[in-house]
C-alpha cells in the first residue's frame, strides 16, 4: 500500500478573479450634512500581490496587520507605509488557513484552523495570539470548541468570538447561528456566553458589542448588546442580564461592522435593493442615519470588510483592485497556480478552469474554462486553445489510449434529469496546436437525442468505453456506452437503478471499479456520499467516511490517485472557515479537497481555505516534475483579471 504522491490539480468556484487588496480613507471628525462621504480620497494599502483582505489597523499612521494569499495559503502579514514590502507576523508555521488578525498591545491574534477538530463536520477554526516581538504561540480556544471572527476590546483585556462552543456545526452556511461568547486573554477558560444568535462581533469600549445576526425579517442587520456592570463576577452564561437591541432597520441588508472607539459609528458593509453592489457606509447611532462611503468612490465594485483606525480616523476594507490602480501584471489570472500542500509528495496546482483531464502523456490538461467549450492547456500553463467554442460543456476525461480525443458534455449544468445535455467525443490534430488560438474540431455526439440528461463522461483505461450519469429514465443513474461509436453502435448498458441520484462517476486507472457519488443511503436528497462498484454492476458498497452522520455528507467529484489505491474528492467534512455572509458567492463555502484509501480509511484534508474547492485531477508526476517556481504566480501566461464575482444569491434573493 503506497503513500499518495503526484500532481492534483483542481478549481476554485471565483476566487482566481478576486483580485482584491486593501484600501483606505481619512475620515473627517464630523459626519456629513448630507447622506453621503464626498470629498474622501482612497488610498492603496497593499501592493497588488496575489490577493490581500480581512485587515485591522495597528495605528493611526496606516499600519496594518492582514491577510495575504501570496505564497499559497493563507498567512498573515504587516504593512507600514514607509515599507516597500509587507512583513511576515509571527503565525503558525503548519498552518494553511489564517484568518482575522488583529494586533493590540505588542500581540497578534488570529484565526488558525492546523489543529484538526475532533469530530467530522465541526471546523477546526480556533483563536490564537502569539506575540509580535517573541517566539511563541497560545491557543485561546479551549479544545473542542470553534470559533471565529475575534474582536478585542478597547483596553485588550477582554475578546468576543463568534462561537459554536462545543456544538457540532449543524450543516448549515447561509446563517451560521453562533453564539457571541466573551472571555478575558488572560484567562480564556472562563468563557461567558453573551447572546445567541450572532456573529462579526466589534467592541466600543469594554462593555459594548455589536455584531450582525439575520433578523426574524430576514435582513441582516446589526444588534448591540451592554454587559452588565456584574460582569466581572459572573461566568459560562449571562443571557438573562442582557437583551440585544436591533439597530439597523430592515429594507437593507448590514453586516460586518467595525465600531467607532466611541461608538457614536458603525462601519457597515450594506447590500441595498436596486443596487448589484456590496458597499461601505457608516451608521450614525444617535441619529439612526447611513452616510455613504464608497458608493461616490467606486460605484461598480464590491466592498467588503471595513474597519476603523483605533481612534477611527481611518476606515479600510477590501476591494477588487481594478484598472485604475494597478500595476501591469496585477490584472492576471495565471492558468496555473501553485498551492501549499499538507502532504509532502502531494503537489497542489489550482487551474482556471474546470473539470482537468490529462492527455496520455500528461503534457497538456483539458478544461471547461467557465463552462464554455473546451479548452487545451499546456502542462506548464503557458499557452491555453480553444477546440469548442461557444457551447456550454462541463466535465472533460481525456482517452488514455488518444492523443486528440477529449469526451465532454454538452448543454446545461444542474439541471433536471429531462434537460436534453449530450455526451460528445470532441477530436481534434494535436498537430495543430501551434500559435494559433482556435483549433478545429470534430464533434461527435454518442448519447441518443431526447434520451435526457446525459453528463460526467469517465473513460475506461483501454479506453473502449465510457460511464456516465444519465437522467433518462426520470431518475439520474450510471450507464456505459462504446466511446467510439456510442449508441450508434448498441444500446447503453445500464450500470445502476433506483429513485435517486448518482453522479460524477470515475474510472479507476486500473480499470478495476467505479466510484460515484449517491444521495441513495438517506431521505436527504442534498446529502451525497462515495460509492463503489465493478463494471459489471458487482460488488456496490458505500465508502464509509464520517459514521452515522450520513445525513450531512456532501461529498462530489471523486476520482483516484494513480496507482489506484487513493480517493480524491471535495467534501463538508470540516465545516465551515469563515463567516460566509462576509464572502462572495459561493455556492457550497465547506468544500474541500480530501483523500482516502478506498474503504474510507487513513482520511487526510488537502486544502484549508473559505472557498468552493472541486472537480480535481490526479497525475502521477514525480515531485521533480512539476515547476513549481513557474506556476506561483503566471504572470505573463494567463488572462485579464475582470473581477467578476457576486454576492452570495442567499442574500440577494432571500428578502
Amino acid at each position: 500500500m503506497g503513500t499518495p504522491k503526484g500532481a492534483v490539480f483542481f478549481s476554485v468556484v471565483g476566487r482566481l478573479y478576486y483580485g482584491f487588496d486593501i484600501y483606505s480613507v481619512k475620515l473627517p471628525p464630523l459626519l456629513p450634512c448630507g447622506d453621503a462621504y464626498t470629498d474622501l480620497t482612497e488610498r492603496r494599502l497593499t501592493d497588488g500581490v496575489s490577493v490581500n483582505f480581512n485587515g485591522n489597523f495597528i495605528d493611526e499612521t496606516g499600519s496594518l496587520a492582514y491577510v495575504s494569499e501570496r505564497t499559497g495559503s493563507a498567512r498573515i502579514y504587516q504593512n507600514r507605509p514607509d515599507a516597500k514590502h509587507p512583513k511576515a507576523l509571527p503565525s503558525i508555521a503548519g498552518s494553511l488557513f489564517h484568518d482575522r488578525p488583529t494586533v493590540k498591545n505588542g500581540s497578534l491574534y488570529f484565526v488558525s484552523a492546523h489543529e484538526p477538530a475532533d469530530q467530522p463536520f465541526k471546523s477546526s477554526c480556533a483563536v490564537y495570539v502569539s506575540s509580535v516581538r517573541e517566539q511563541g504561540i497560545v491557543r485561546l480556544t479551549p479544545r473542542g470548541a470553534v470559533d471565529y471572527s475575534p474582536a478585542l476590546s478597547r483596553s485588550g483585556e477582554l475578546i468576543a468570538v463568534a462561537s459554536y462552543g462545543f456544538r457540532p456545526w449543524p450543516g448549515e452556511f447561509h446563517d451560521l447561528q453562533t453564539d457571541i461568547i466573551v472571555f478575558r486573554g488572560s484567562e480564556p477558560e472562563k468563557r461567558t456566553v453573551v447572546c445567541e444568535r450572532g456573529g462579526w462581533p466589534t467592541w466600543c469600549g469594554d462593555s459594548t458589542i455589536f455584531f450582525h445576526r439575520k433578523a426574524d425579517d430576514g435582513w441582516w442587520s446589526i444588534f448591540r448588546v451592554d454587559l452588565p456592570e456584574i460582569f466581572e463576577a459572573a461566568s459560562g452564561d449571562i443571557r438573562k442580564f442582557v437583551e440585544p437591541r436591533r439597530i439597523t432597520p430592515s429594507g437593507v441588508h448590514v453586516f460586518t461592522p467595525s465600531a467607532s472607539h466611541d461608538g457614536k459609528r458603525i462601519a457597515v458593509a450594506t447590500r441595498r435593493q436596486g443596487s448589484e453592489f456590496r458597499h461601505v457606509e457608516i451608521y450614525d447611532t444617535e441619529s439612526g442615519s447611513f452616510f455613504k462611503v464608497t458608493e461616490k468612490l467606486n460605484s461598480s465594485f464590491h466592498h467588503y470588510n471595513p474597519f476603523f483606525s483605533p481612534e477611527s480616523g481611518l476606515l479600510g476594507y477590501h476591494r477588487f483592485r481594478g484598472e485604475s490602480d494597478a500595476e501591469p501584471g496585477e490584472l492576471t489570472v495565471p492558468h496555473l497556480e501553485h498551492i501549499i500542500s499538507p502532504i509532502k509528495d502531494v503537489k497542489l496546482i489550482r487551474i482556471n478552469g474546470y473539470f482537468p483531464s490529462f492527455s496520455p502523456k500528461g503534457d497538456l490538461i483539458a478544461t471547461n474554462h467557465e463552462f464554455r467549450g473546451l479548452q487545451i492547456l499546456k502542462r506548464d500553463g503557458s499557452k491555453r486553445w480553444t477546440v469548442l467554442k461557444d457551447r456550454m460543456a462541463f466535465q472533460t476525461s481525456w482517452s488514455p489510449t488518444e492523443k486528440g480525443v477529449v469526451y465532454t458534455s454538452v448543454g446545461p449544468i444542474f439541471e433536471s434529469s429531462h434537460s436534453a445535455v449530450q455526451i460528445a467525443r470532441i477530436s481534434f490534430e494535436p498537430a495543430d496546436l501551434t500559435d494559433r488560438e482556435e483549433i478545429p474540431a470534430e464533434v461527435k455526439t454518442l448519447t441518443k437525442e431526447g434520451s435526457g440528461n446525459n453528463a460526467f463522461p469517465s473513460c475506461s483505461p483501454d479506453g473502449k468505453f465510457l460511464v456516465f450519469r444519465s437522467g433518462r429514465s426520470g431518475h439520474k443513474n450510471l450507464y456505459i456506452i462504446d466511446a467510439v461509436q456510442g449508441e450508434t453502435k448498441s444500446e447503453a448498458r445500464r450500470l445502476t437503478e433506483g429513485p435517486w441520484t448518482d453522479t460524477m462517476p470515475s474510472w479507476s486507472p486500473d480499470g478495476e471499479i467505479i466510484a460515484f457519488s449517491s444521495n441513495r443511503h438517506n431521505d436527504n436528497p442534498e446529502a451525497y456520499s462515495i460509492y463503489i462498484i465493478r463494471q459489471d454492476g458487482t460488488d456496490l458498497r458505500r465508502v464509509t467516511l464520517a459514521g452515522q452522520e450520513s445525513n450531512k455528507e456532501r461529498v462530489n467529484h471523486v476520482c483516484f490517485s494513480p496507482d489506484s489505491q487513493w480517493l480524491l474528492f471535495t467534501g463538508n467534512l470540516g465545516g465551515v472557515t469563515a463567516e460566509p455572509v462576509s464572502l462572495p458567492n459561493q455556492f457550497q463555502p465547506y468544500g474541500e479537497l480530501f483523500i482516502s484509501r478506498l474503504d474510507g480509511s487513513e482520511l487526510q484534508r488537502l486544502t484549508w481555505n473559505s472557498y468552493e474547492d472541486g472537480t480535481p485531477a490526479w497525475h502521477p508526476w514525480e515531485p521533480d516534475e512539476v515547476d513549481l517556481e513557474g506556476l506561483s504566480l503566471g504572470i505573463e501566461c494567463g488572462e485579464p483579471l475582470r473581477g467578476q464575482f457576486e454576492e452570495p444569491r442567499w442574500i440577494t434573493f432571500d428578502v
